[in-house]
């Protein structure tokens, strides 16, 4: 077996070609004496990209596991450092990560492992390698929400009855975090957990690091709180411009609100299309949007009244006076009909053959109608504005004054709940 492995023309060193002299790495050390307790540690080199669409974030590791293997102990005091390559010839831990959605060893120049033996027969095995792991978000606060991303190490096929596995220093077993410069994140603390994964085949060992992020505010305070706040202003200047020009505070109102449309459509863009959460930059769009719009709705409210003060209140006036008119005419037609009708009745006559039924009489659906038109109108006189001209100076305070205490309800909500 030893000759299979080492390929043909290379020679090994004496004391490793003793070690390795009946050595089945297809068995484990401590095969009929219990498990093999595995020590971990990690080094993170670097933490390459974090994805709010895909969920995920890329790391390039160095994993270091340690073990003794009572089969490679020898004479000496000195260990071996050998080519990685010789870890072929040995038995290795089947550790792999358990969300990893794809991972490689480094190969540049030659495989990025270490293989080192004590003579104790404790054995290092060292290796780089980067990858991509999945990390479930809640994106309700974003973007000041703060994250916790895990990197889970399990077994894949030795029971914790085979291998047991512990993190080496403890919380110190993990480095490299601390001299981390992140992009959009800073790590705000960290700390290991060992547990057991239950499967349908058995327990398995297991070691997870946690580690927090929290997001940098500053770059979406530029990017999208800035502008939108600013747009929100600039829809408060048409309360300053004159009620009869039309054209510039419509063009204001429509400008600013197509182009928060444009701001609130790029802020999606980074983001998962199919997310049921309801995010913190979306209310705060929302509110803008809110503000902009009822800006543009004001003016239609101002402009209406000013109408109806100028042209259509008087020709409302002269029409209620007209339909009150007609309606005490009818009215006094009807009682003049009725009195006839009955002087008529009480003069003794001949008997006359009985008229045909005549059709129903339209008086009352008139008189109806008129009186449906009427109130119709009293309630445009209740929504009478004597001056218009108020409605832009009381939203020159309401609407600053509403922004500002919406602003000071959403920071305090989404910094401090």
């Amino acid at each position: 077996m030893l000759n299979a492995e080492v390929k043909e023309g290379e020679i090994l060193p004496p004391t490793i070609h003793k070690l390795m002299k009946g050595y089945n790495k297809y068995l484990r050390p401590f095969f009929d004496n219990g498990p093999v307790t595995v020590g971990m540690s990690l080094d993170i080199a670097s933490i390459d990209t974090i994805s709010e669409i895909n969920m995920d974030y890329t790391a390039t590791i160095f994993l270091r596991q340690r073990w003794t293997d009572e089969r490679l102990v020898f004479e000496g005091n000195k260990s071996l450092s050998l080519d990685g390559r010789l870890v072929e010839l040995l038995w290795v831990p089947d550790t792999f990560i358990v969300d990893s959605k794809k991972s490689f060893l480094h190969d540049i120049t030659v495989e990025n492992r270490l293989i080192r033996i004590f003579p104790n027969g404790t054995v290092l095995y060292a290796l780089r390698i980067t990858t991509t792991v999945a990390c479930n978000m809640d994106l309700t606060k974003y973007p000041m929400d703060k994250q916790t991303c895990t990197l889970q190490l399990e077994s894949w096929g030795y029971n914790i009855n085979d291998v047991m596995f512990y993190w080496t220093r403890g919380n110190e077993s993990v480095s490299g975090l601390d001299t981390l410069q992140l992009a959009q994140y800073t790590v705000e603390g960290h700390y290991t957990s060992v547990s057991e994964a239950v499967y349908e085949t058995g327990n398995y060992p297991k070691l997870v690091f946690h580690f927090e992020l929290r997001r940098s505010i500053l770059y979406f305070i530029l990017e999208t709180y800035v502008p939108s706040s600013l747009l929100v202003v600039l829809s408060w200047v048409s309360f300053w411009i004159s009620l009869s020009s039309v054209p510039a505070r419509i063009c204001i109102g429509v400008t600013t609100v197509l182009t928060m449309t444009t701001l609130m459509m790029g802020a999606r863009t980074s983001l998962p299309n199919a997310n049921c959460f309801i995010k913190a930059i979306d209310v705060y769009l929302g509110i803008c949007f809110s503000f902009i719009f009822g800006a543009l709705i004001e003016y239609a409210v101002a402009h209406f009244f000013i109408v109806l003060t100028n042209g259509y209140g008087h020709h409302m006036h002269d029409l209620d006076d007209e339909m009150n008119g007609i309606i005490t005419t009818i009215s006094n037609h009807n009682r003049a009909k009725r009195r006839k009708e009955a002087a008529a009745a009480a003069t003794p006559t001949p008997p006359e053959p009985k008229p045909e039924a005549s059709p129903p009489k339209r008086t009352h659906w008139c008189l109806t109608a008129l009186a449906t038109i009427r109130k119709v109108l009293r309630s445009l006189y209740c929504c009478h504005v004597e001056n218009p001209h108020h409605i832009d100076n009381y939203s020159r305070v309401t609407f600053p004054l509403s922004f500002v205490m919406v602003n000071l309800l959403y920071w305090t909500y989404y910094l401090y709940f």
